[in-house]
């Protein structure tokens, strides 16, 4: 059975012909933007870029566009032996040369979604996406799906990353060896097990579904945002992320956002 162009999103899956009638149709797409990291014992190192591509997945089938395969280039993740990240002047390049690449094939916006919430991962990915609108007249909304909706939903290996991946795919969340894990650190020491935020044991799949719920919902407001050239909508949004990490960036930056991030963790393990 083939399928229709209205259900027809994924980049790598479409031919030729049927790319050219879908970015006619609708210039928007979605890059799922991940990391593979520690995240704690019960969750997969891969959740950033699972929930990322999850939730481009169910926004392109309301906005209409098309979504890139999820791409893992994080810089900055927690440090573990399964971690992997990449230096910010990689990160930097591979950005600036996706956004001219698609704003050649011809799309106008594009959603990145980072399910990688670092403080400088976060800050590069902004920078890009400025540098696209300023270079290319491509407006490009880079963020985490839930930084959409508060400060307060990021949080790492906690309640609400879990809760999303247990809405996503329960399989891949062991929350018994969580409990376990639990029993070997004092109250308060949840950062030695890679958690912050609020613990995962509150996490549930139903919450998981409204917070993705919520996001879809200011995903489609923005999608219309940027197809109708709002770039300043974009950029005051910027301010508030940027405004949102300036205390991190006063206290631990120096030379680089690697070393103000191991230096910003090691504090807070020392803190927790």
């Amino acid at each position: 059975m083939t399928a229709s162009l209205s259900s027809t999103w994924n980049y790598a899956e479409l031919r030729p012909d049927q790319l050219e009638a879908r970015v006619a149709q609708c210039p928007l797409a979605y890059v799922p933007w991940g990391a593979l990291e520690w995240h704690s014992v019960h969750l997969p190192v891969g959740l950033d870029g699972l929930v990322a591509a999850a939730i481009a997945e169910r926004a392109v089938e309301r906005t209409g566009g098309v979504v890139l395969p999820p791409m893992y280039l994080p810089i900055t993740t927690l440090p573990h032996r399964f971690s992997i990240s990449f230096h910010a002047a990689t990160v930097r390049a591979v950005l600036d040369d996706l956004f001219a690449e698609l704003a050649r094939v011809g799309f106008h916006a594009v959603v990145l979604l980072s399910g990688h919430y670092a403080q400088g991962h976060e800050l590069v990915l902004i920078d890009a996406a400025e540098r696209a609108v300023e270079q290319h007249r491509l407006l490009v909304l880079a963020t985490p799906p839930l930084a959409l909706l508060g400060e307060e939903y990021l949080d790492h290996a906690g309640r609400w990353e879990t809760a999303q991946m247990l809405a996503i795919d329960p399989r891949l969340v062991d929350l018994q060896r969580f409990m376990a894990a639990l029993e070997q650190f004092p109250a308060g020491h949840v950062a030695d097990l890679g958690v912050l935020g609020e613990l995962p044991l509150a996490a549930t799949a139903g919450g998981g579904e409204v917070v993705i719920e919520a996001a879809l919902a200011e995903l489609d407001r923005w999608a219309q945002r940027l197809l109708q050239g709002d770039s300043q909508a974009l950029r005051a949004f910027y301010d508030r992320r940027r405004a949102a990490y300036e205390s991190f960036v006063r206290t631990y930056f120096r030379e680089s956002y690697e070393e103000a991030a191991a230096a910003w963790w090691a504090d807070r393990l020392r803190r927790d």
